[in-house]
């Protein structure tokens, strides 16, 4: 029998991160005035993420102030903190809080986004898997006086993360399973210039090597590693290993989920009043095909498009999403899948070379662009999408000045 419901919404999004900031400011752009509750398990209201490994280090006049949304300020939204669902009842269009509390509602969006992958050393006051304000603001307090802090994982948010306490007084060792730092993503020269970039900044790379376990100290972790540089001794470690998709709602309610909850192209589930969006949404992009995507503007434009949608609009989601990084100081931007083991166009533009402004393609076995890289080239995402939505094969003198850095 289900649970007798207490209070209602017309809309309620379980997840308080961006997609929730966005997708309220989308029902409030075609709904003025439907009460709106968000559910968020992280003890903070929305706030912009990207930040927590970027501009919170490197610009001292942007406070954690400035990077909260506004959520609850501009869209009237009902913003509560540190709440956890613990269910979702399709068939009463319900769902249930850690509090006891049941909630109904007209139209549903899971938000849940990610959780962190398990590390070998385990989390604690001094191994940080790093997601949330509260890790960054844990890590501050690691951080500086030219301490020693090990960044585990040499992807995006490990390398953000080796930038960042570089640049505040930290002593820095990145351990990745890379030979060379930023191999999995880019060609060898610019994996090569990317490691180097690093290295100037006074980071110590430990290449071809992964955490196999480690001890926390009173004072300090000590981190054991399997090649042969031997172990490391830190004040903190932090984990950047990327996250799983939260379905456990979903697939205890029954919902269609794969890599994701899987979701329509109007971003609906299997179930007709239960949408979802973000990292944890998959779906079938015009471009990309089958993807989920964990980036800032699929976040954003994907919550934005599914407020609207729960909210009346018709037409289907159709933005194909970019993604970008920024590490000392240079930003790269990227649509589509780069992989470094792919044959490559390289478009260096300047007389820099590799790791001046410039475009890398990449191809699958039929000569077709799957990812295109633009290292130091900002706003031309629309015309790299564009590369990628023809589908052919390419030809090289083709590709080389398609994409301009002017």
């Amino acid at each position: 029998m289900a649970a007798e419901t207490t209070d209602r919404a017309p809309y309620v999004i379980v997840g308080g991160g961006m997609v929730a900031d966005a997708a309220a400011r989308g029902i409030r752009s075609r709904d003025a005035d439907a009460r709106i509750v968000v559910l968020g398990e992280d003890a903070d209201p929305p706030y912009t993420r990207p930040a927590l490994s970027k501009k919170l280090w490197v610009d001292p006049d942007f406070t954690e102030a400035d990077n909260d949304c506004g959520t609850a300020a501009d869209t009237g939204a009902e913003v509560r903190t540190s709440v956890r669902v613990t269910a979702v009842d399709t068939a009463a269009q319900t769902v249930t809080t850690d509090a006891g509390e049941v909630l109904g509602y007209e139209s549903l969006l899971l938000a849940t986004g990610g959780r962190t992958k398990p590390g070998p050393i385990e989390d604690g006051e001094r191994v940080i898997s790093f997601r949330t304000a509260q890790d960054y603001r844990d890590l501050r307090r690691l951080a500086g006086e030219q301490r020693h802090v090990v960044v585990v994982g040499g992807s995006y948010i490990g390398t953000e993360i080796a930038a960042a306490l570089s640049q505040n007084d930290t002593r820095v060792t990145l351990v990745t399973p890379d030979d060379v730092l930023g191999a999995s993503m880019f060609p060898p020269d610019l994996a090569l210039h990317f490691q180097r970039m690093f290295a100037g900044a006074g980071v110590t790379i430990r290449p071809g090597a992964r955490v196999t376990g480690g001890q926390t100290r009173e004072d300090g972790v000590d981190v054991e590693l399997d090649d042969d540089g031997g172990p490391l001794s830190a004040d903190a470690v932090v984990l950047g290993l990327g996250i799983a998709p939260s379905t456990e709602l979903a697939e205890a309610a029954g919902l269609a989920v794969d890599d994701g909850i899987v979701v329509d192209e109007h971003l609906r589930t299997s179930d007709p009043h239960v949408y979802a969006a973000g990292d944890v949404a998959q779906y079938v992009d015009k471009v990309l095909g089958t993807t989920r995507v964990e980036h800032v503007d699929n976040a954003k434009t994907m919550g934005q498009a599914v407020g609207e949608l729960m909210a009346g609009r018709t037409e289907p989601h159709e933005h194909t999403p970019f993604f970008y990084s920024m590490v000392h100081g240079t930003r790269y931007e990227a649509v589509g899948v780069l992989d470094g083991s792919a044959d490559v166009v390289e478009d260096w533009q300047s007389e820099d070379g590799v790791g001046g402004p410039g475009v890398v393609y990449y191809l699958d076995d039929e000569r077709r662009v799957t990812g295109v890289l633009l290292w130091a080239i900002s706003g031309k995402t629309d015309e790299a999408t564009a590369v990628l939505a023809e589908g052919t094969p390419q030809e090289e003198s083709a590709l080389r000045g398609r994409i301009s850095a002017a």
